[in-house]
């Protein structure tokens, strides 16, 4: 199977205006979404769109049939109740890019007891012939809105031999991320094609500096229902832990007195961001649009 657990080691450093930095272990789930069903069969304790200990709902993720804050792009995707797979080839072909019957990685956390929270998940998408075609870094801010952002073929570089290909790509994020960080800040994002290894790094950039950086590093293991059950035990309620984390960590940087900016302030400046909150004012449209 190609689906698979990573446990990683996150680092998140900033270096301005004010240095703070922290390291926390997670596992992740790689899934291939052709191979659900048998994830489905196969491991007692995962169950896709059903409760479960680890519960994979598709409706959880990419749902860009709702209302949306500024739109700039096309949403492109069938509603939320449609499989995972479909909307994410919509999303692909409404950008000039065909999956062709290729196959799709979604990197991430799945509900756990129910509770769900993903700073970021990652797909990764081949075409038929199973060469890497597309990534798309779905970024969730703790209001819960979502962006997605599309690294295509022309995103794709070619290291080595012996590495793995990567998708590179820079732009401003235009999305309320953290208090920390201004909207109209740049992700630059290094995603390396999933192998043995996992080893993702985001970097904010204000101008040509670099403010920030998040790494995720870990080695592929097996996905069983023996470990499955053993990473339930070793990280019990992760999804809240992750989420109790970020608003520590957003403490500390409060009390060292970094700047922050109201989310309300810039609400022009914040695009494309689906399920927007109340701060935002939300322009609804029609998933014909």
């Amino acid at each position: 199977m190609m689906s698979c657990l990573y446990p990683c080691l996150v680092m998140h450093h900033r270096f301005t205006p004010t240095t703070h930095g922290f390291l926390y272990r997670i596992f992740l789930f790689a899934i291939d979404l052709d191979e659900l069903p048998e994830l489905h069969r196969r491991l007692p304790a995962f169950s896709v769109d059903r409760a479960n200990l680890f519960s994979f709902r598709q409706s959880d993720y990419l749902r860009l049939d709702g209302p949306v804050h500024n739109a700039a792009s096309p949403a492109g995707v069938p509603p939320a109740e449609a499989p995972l797979k479909e909307r994410v080839a919509a999303f692909l072909r409404a950008r000039g890019l065909e999956l062709g019957g290729g196959r799709v990685l979604i990197v991430t956390l799945p509900r756990i007891l129910g509770h769900i929270f993903n700073p970021v998940s990652f797909y990764f998408c081949f075409d038929r012939q199973g060469e890497p075609l597309a990534a798309i870094a779905e970024v969730t801010n703790t209001f819960h809105e979502t962006k997605p952002y599309l690294l295509g073929p022309e995103r794709l570089a070619f290291a080595g031999a012996d590495e793995p290909p990567v998708f590179q790509h820079r732009e401003a994020k235009f999305f309320y991320v953290s208090p920390f960080s201004d909207v109209d800040v740049s992700f630059d994002f290094h995603l390396p094609v999933p192998g043995e290894r996992l080893a993702i790094r985001i970097d904010d950039f204000t101008g040509s500096t670099r403010t920030l950086t998040s790494t995720l590093n870990g080695r592929r293991e097996s996905l069983t229902g023996a470990r499955l059950a053993w990473y339930g035990l070793k990280y019990p309620l992760l999804s809240l832990r992750i989420i109790t984390l970020i608003h520590w960590h957003a403490l500390l940087l409060w009390a060292k007195k970094t700047p922050w900016f109201a989310k309300a302030a810039r609400p022009a400046d914040q695009r494309d961001v689906h399920q927007p909150h109340s701060s935002l004012a939300p322009e609804p449209r029609s998933p014909s649009s």
